[in-house]
């Protein structure tokens, strides 16, 4: 295990992505996602709306294999201009 991160790797990670409820926010993340991990099972993509539907999370679960790929991932999404928070 690396002594920078907690995190041994390789393993499977969930990434959560909140962001606002567009016709194609979810396929946005997902195409992200699968730049950063092509194995990702797009079928497997959790979607979740707000109460008041103006949100939704999409919670992915990759197979991560590096620090570099979480936080190029991670750096991807935030970046992303529908994307209130990355968990």
């Amino acid at each position: 295990m690396s002594e920078d991160s907690l995190i041994e790797y390789p393993c499977d990670f969930p990434i959560k992505v909140m962001g606002v409820a567009k016709d194609n926010f979810a396929q946005a993340m997902v195409e992200i996602v699968l730049r950063h991990a092509p194995d990702f099972a797009a079928d497997t993509a959790e979607l979740r709306a707000s109460s008041g539907g103006a949100y939704v999370s999409v919670t992915c679960t990759i197979h991560a294999v590096s620090r570099e790929q979480l936080d190029n991932l991670y750096r991807e999404l935030s970046g992303h201009p529908a994307v209130k928070v990355v968990l």
